[in-house]
């Protein structure tokens, strides 16, 4: 038969502090790596969203037979710029510029066809791109290639630190449109015989 001092439940208040400061020690070592998924994350949403809209221009100056751009801005209200840093894009048949909050519509200018705001879950992503505007002809084909193979935009975190292809831990990626029109997700970092690579 048992005591009534072995029959205790729980744990005592030193068991409890220890417990908790393992806890927190793991946390701690958990928290710098958890930092650069995250961003890792909104960088791969940025980029598969840019890739959406670069690809559904294309496919709408086709729908369209017509030029339709994809244009990177400061912002989605009148007061809009073209830049090639701009977090937020518009797809239109004309320029947006000073027109981002038109209602969409086909037979007005600029014939806005959809918008992105950079809040839409990756606020904090940078665009790096080689031209603030992308068109597509309704061939399908990319107008602004000019005599380069094609053109980039580049895809980081404003507070990420430097990229894994620079020494750093944030896995930056990159959209490049050929002047064939074909867009395309890469990854500078990957490797030789990765398919991922740029």
């Amino acid at each position: 038969m048992l005591s009534s001092a072995h029959k205790s439940q729980g744990v005592t208040l030193i068991e409890l502090v220890i417990g908790m400061a393992i806890l927190a020690g793991m946390l701690a070592l958990a928290a710098p790596s958890m930092s650069v998924w995250m961003q890792n994350g909104q960088i791969r949403s940025a980029a598969m969203l840019l890739l959406n809209g670069l690809q559904f221009t294309r496919a709408t100056a086709v729908e369209r037979n017509s030029v339709v751009m994809l244009s990177l801005t400061t912002s989605l209200d009148n007061d809009c710029a073209a830049s090639v840093n701009g977090p937020n894009w518009v797809i239109s048949q004309d320029d947006p510029t000073a027109l981002c909050a038109t209602t969409p519509e086909i037979k007005n200018a600029p014939r806005i066809v959809q918008r992105r705001s950079a809040n839409d879950g990756t606020k904090n992503v940078h665009l790096d791109a080689e031209l603030s505007g992308f068109h597509f002809n309704g061939q399908g084909r990319f107008m602004d290639a000019g005599n380069s193979a094609g053109k980039i935009i580049n895809i980081s975190h404003e507070t990420g630190g430097a990229c894994v292809a620079d020494g750093g831990q944030m896995r930056c990626l990159r959209v490049v449109v050929s002047a064939a029109g074909q867009i395309r997700l890469c990854d500078p970092a990957a490797g030789t015989n990765d398919a991922r690579r740029c």
